[in-house]
């Protein structure tokens, strides 16, 4: 098969050509907002449509369109399904030995107040799985935790979503910003300061925000010491850590710091009334368990962080990478009439370049089978027989497989728009805006992510054209890719992967308009703040 390189304005007119790159995207957020289709359905529709105006309106050669369909679809199977299955399977191994009833007393033992309980699992415990492990696994976790302590499904999951905008951008120890400093040039060092500029502002309303959201101005008149011992300690010690040390340990410092500080302040404070959610199931005083009881119902998140942190390091990655001692355990698969027959061109690529199309099946490497050796262990652990584990596999899949389905068309959709060339249209047409662009430049961040539903492959997509419109107008080259990285983790609030995740994880799958239309307003005020501050403060930066 012949060459084809990309085009991005397939009009005379580049505005022309955005509004028509912009009409996949317009129609999911209408299918979820107005016409309240179920999310499967969405997507697929949304990825037809992305088909064709990628065949009729950028001449991309249909197979090479279809190849980039099913190399999203092949890439929402391995590893993001892989990745949420094992995860809602680890969480409900601890539901089903009852483990979870132990877990659920030695954090009703800290605050049966539920504003807490939101700020202990939803934000701090939150975070520190984003840390640890990344790709979906924090919101599946800790949306299911919150269930099982009285908050309504969607609600958990919209909640979960929302804390992510605080942790999202040092993700899986901290790749998105590596990724970033890879693909710009650009020292990860120098980024990770400045987001600690940018950043700590989102970080720090974030926890006010969900507790507003259940309670609002009551609820923080109610818990202000609480807010503030969370808020405030998360977000200096996250800014500390970013700009001394890196990004790879910002979540997990800042986590357990402000976990630690929620755990002092309610031994000697709490909230003059007690809040439980209405329709919530009340929290019954908790049970006495030792100490050991609950070291060992905490101890499957013990050993996933573990295992995680194992998979993650460098050592450990090197035993798999080309040319390791264990590199016949990975497996790559060029996709046929995809693979570099697609060049990127200038300006998202400094010059005409093939776009690598591999589909990567690291079998033992990957995030998914730490949780599934988690799982494992966990199974072990806690002596679950083999027709239990056998009931909790069929459970889980019959849960999970529309969901899957529903990743699995948004990657599609995703991968249709990066390799047509539809989503740097957007990209370039928002780097016209000249002058304006540092107020833009998050929302192309937060359009990348919507796309891919990752920071990390947004970085990998936007992180060049945000070095190279910066150099053009005379900005901060690391301030606008700094920004992308800010803008990134709000769109993750939206992201039709993030929101299939959560809703899979909370057993509402086929709700996601629901939870879609619930964090909207949230992300777009978000991205509103984000693009004043870091326009206003881009002046100070050149």
């Amino acid at each position: 098969m012949n060459l084809w390189t990309q085009t991005y304005h397939p009009f005379d007119s580049p505005w022309l050509s955005a509004l028509i790159a912009a009409v996949p995207i317009a129609f999911f957020v209408i299918s979820l907002t107005m016409l309240r289709l179920k999310g499967h359905i969405a997507a697929v529709y949304t990825t037809l449509i992305a088909l064709m105006i990628a065949i009729f309106f950028y001449h991309m050669p249909v197979q090479m369109a279809a190849g980039a369909a099913g190399f999203g679809f092949a890439y929402g199977l391995w590893p993001i399904a892989w990745i949420v299955i094992t995860a809602v399977l680890l969480y409900k191994i601890t539901v089903k030995t009852g483990q979870f009833d132990v877990i659920r007393s030695s954090i009703i033992a800290i605050s049966q107040d539920q504003r807490l309980q939101l700020l202990l699992i939803g934000f701090s415990f939150n975070a520190f799985l984003e840390g640890a492990a990344g790709f979906g696994v924090p919101i599946a976790i800790s949306a299911a935790l919150l269930v099982q302590l009285g908050f309504k499904p969607l609600q958990a999951a919209s909640l979960c979503l929302i804390a992510n905008a605080a942790s999202g951008a040092y993700g899986a120890i901290g790749i998105p910003v590596i990724v970033a400093g890879q693909v710009s040039g650009i020292d990860k060092m120098t980024l990770s300061k400045i987001l600690g500029i940018q950043l700590p502002v989102i970080s720090f309303l974030v926890p006010f925000l969900m507790v507003w959201m259940i309670d609002r101005f009551r609820g923080i008149k109610e818990t202000f010491p609480a807010l503030m011992a969370v808020a405030g300690s998360y977000t200096l010690t996250q800014y500390l850590t970013v700009t001394w040390i890196g990004p790879e340990l910002a979540n997990i410092t800042s986590s357990l710091i402000s976990m630690g500080a929620l755990v002092l302040l309610s031994r000697h404070w709490k909230p003059k009334k007690t809040f439980q959610l209405q329709h919530g199931v009340p929290s019954a005083p908790p049970k006495q368990v030792t100490l050991l009881e609950v070291v060992k119902a905490w101890s499957p998140f013990y050993i996933l962080t573990g295992i995680i942190g194992l998979w993650s390091s460098h050592g450990f990655k090197q035993l798999f990478d080309p040319g390791g001692p264990l590199a016949f355990l990975t497996t790559y698969l060029n996709i046929p009439g995809l693979h570099q027959k697609i060049l990127i061109a200038p300006p998202i690529a400094e010059k005409l370049t093939p776009y690598d199309a591999i589909l990567k099946l690291d079998w033992i490497s990957s995030t998914g089978t730490a949780i599934f050796f988690s799982v494992l262990l966990t199974l072990w652990l806690f002596r679950v027989d083999l027709k239990t584990t056998i009931q909790l596999v069929k459970e889980t899949w019959s849960e999970l497989w529309k969901p899957v389905i529903t990743i699995g068309f948004v990657l599609s959709f995703a991968y249709v728009a990066n390799y047509s060339g539809i989503s740097s249209t957007l990209g370039l047409t928002l780097a016209k805006t000249g002058g304006l662009f540092p107020f833009f430049s998050p929302v192309l961040g937060w359009l990348g992510v919507f796309l891919t539903g990752s920071v990390v492959a947004n970085n990998a997509l936007f992180a060049n054209l945000q070095l190279v419109t910066a150099q053009q107008i005379g900005a901060s080259p690391a301030w606008l890719v700094a920004a992308n990285t800010s803008g990134g983790v709000i769109g993750k609030l939206l992201s039709p992967q993030s929101v299939a995740i959560a809703t899979a994880a909370v057993g509402k799958a086929g709700q996601e308009s629901d939870l879609f239309r619930k964090t909207l307003k949230v992300s777009l005020s978000f991205l509103l703040l984000t693009c004043i501050f870091i326009y206003l403060l881009s002046f100070l930066f050149h």
